[in-house]
């Protein structure tokens, strides 16, 4: 027979102190069990930022790199516009100095050499100068070379003797009228060509403002690039693009510089030595800018390469 011990009742005292002590007990498992779960949560959050942080980091790099690759072409391409502008102005100099020294020779007891032979010598430091300075001084060395000529001639016509009567005298002055007329000839028949020329290529495309208009303006300036200096389709790709930069190929453009009309010339009453309509005949401008093209650069490519380095010719 099994014998239980004997029943020794509880006290209230001693119940009330066992539930507290299970209590705490429980108390401290549900607070460590929230702690390890926040810290799980923050170290979840830190790992994605970090992530993120580099991510971003190896972006900026990558931009950063191509950026600089961009800037680096551009300063390279750049440098190539520079020196192929300063390699032609410098071999246009040396041609002017050339020129120049010639005439001078001929101008001996005739006309005062100083202005033209100041101009060379100025010019002669091509080399050492910068590209504007070049065009500038062959630009002025050209216009003084061309004016003495012009009073050698003019000199020499004065000297000349009279000698009329002589046979060998009367032979060469017919021999030079008909040269003269052989080559009044020649030059209508240069200008009914390139008139026609013209007339055919702005005909099909008529618009309110006649010659003036950017199309009609193309077309002249085609004809009398290619009549008048003898350059071909790749030199007019070239001037097309430069006064398309430059005024978009409008006769009334005008820059608050001064700079007015096709060739933006600097300022525009420089053109009146092609015309007194020159702020109305898109023509009259071409022929002026033409002109400035040939004396200061030789080629419509050699002035957009200028214009593409400096952003102006």
């Amino acid at each position: 027979m099994l014998t239980l011990p004997p029943f020794q009742p509880v006290s209230r005292r001693t119940a009330t102190s066992a539930s507290r002590k299970r209590n705490r007990t429980k108390t401290r498992l549900i607070v460590a069990g929230s702690v390890l779960g926040v810290v799980g949560l923050v170290s979840g959050i830190g790992a994605t930022a970090a992530a993120q942080a580099s991510s971003a980091r190896a972006e900026g790099i990558s931009a950063t790199k191509e950026l600089s690759q961009s800037k680096g072409a551009r300063h390279a391409q750049l440098s190539v516009y520079s020196a192929i502008a300063k390699s032609t102005a410098d071999h246009r100099a040396e041609s002017t100095i050339s020129e120049a020294t010639g005439v001078i020779a001929t101008m001996a007891n005739k006309v005062d050499a100083t202005p033209l032979a100041s101009s060379v010598a100025s010019l002669g430091n091509y080399e050492e100068l910068d590209t504007d300075a070049v065009i500038s001084l062959t630009v002025q060395t050209r216009s003084e070379t061309a004016a003495a000529q012009s009073a050698v001639a003019e000199v020499d016509r004065a000297t000349a003797p009279a000698s009329a009567e002589a046979p060998a005298a009367a032979a060469a002055a017919a021999e030079a009228a008909a040269a003269e007329q052989a080559r009044a000839a020649a030059a209508q028949a240069a200008d009914a060509a390139a008139a026609q020329a013209s007339q055919a290529v702005v005909a099909p495309a008529p618009s309110s403002g006649g010659g003036n208009s950017p199309d009609a303006a193309r077309a002249t300036a085609r004809a009398m690039a290619a009549s008048n200096y003898g350059w071909g389709d790749s030199e007019f790709s070239c001037l097309n693009q430069l006064w398309e930069r430059e005024s978009g190929w409008s006769y009334t453009a005008y820059n608050p510089s001064g700079a007015t009309g096709i060739p933006q010339a600097l300022p525009g009453s420089k053109m009146a030595t092609a015309g007194s309509d020159w702020a109305t005949n898109a023509t009259t401008q071409i022929a002026w800018g033409l002109g400035y093209i040939s004396a200061g650069y030789s080629t419509p490519c050699s002035a957009w390469a200028h214009s593409e380095a400096n952003n102006w010719y």
